[in-house]
């Protein structure tokens, strides 16, 4: 009931101004939305909008592809890499101490994979002669007898792998 009396008592000359101003403004407000409308939808190089996401679609499916490629490669490679020798130690050592033979010329090298599997390779020098000895190690151990020196670069190259992990 009282907006009824205040809507009489407003003169319908103010009343008319007022509700012109009003849809003078919608009209402005409209019009602006229109051409930020147009102006998104026309975009550049004569894309359209829907002609720009199917593009993008299409680029996003690609780079998802290219991630499964790359993620099936790199795990192939993580295996390949487990495999391989990561640790290499050699220590250099006298086998005929006090006969006056050899001199440091011997030594012991491990070379082992992250898993502790690989070879350790010998030599014993000797001024006539020089021996060569391979032996097999599956996770730092070996079926063959070590001598103290094998033992000792198997002992380093697994100090070595544990402190990498």
């Amino acid at each position: 009931m009282t907006l009824l009396y205040t809507l009489t008592a407003i003169p319908l000359g103010y009343a008319l101004v007022a509700l012109t101003v009003l849809l003078a403004l919608c009209a402005f407000w409209i019009l602006r939305l229109e051409l930020r409308l147009r102006r998104l939808v026309r975009g550049k190089s004569g894309y359209d909008l829907e002609g720009t996401i199917v593009h993008i679609h299409a680029r996003q499916k690609e780079h998802e592809l290219f991630r499964t490629e790359i993620e099936t490669y790199l795990t192939q490679v993580e295996r390949r890499l487990a495999r391989s020798v990561s640790e290499v130690k050699t220590v250099r050592f006298n086998p005929f101490k006090g006969t006056g033979m050899g001199g440091n010329q011997s030594f012991a090298t491990a070379l082992l994979n992250e898993d502790g599997d690989g070879v350790i390779l010998s030599s014993l020098y000797a001024r006539d002669h020089v021996s060569m000895f391979a032996k097999p190690i599956i996770r730092y151990t070996s079926e063959h007898e070590l001598t103290g020196e094998e033992q000792a670069v198997l002992n380093d190259a697994r100090t070595s792998l544990s402190h990498k992990k």
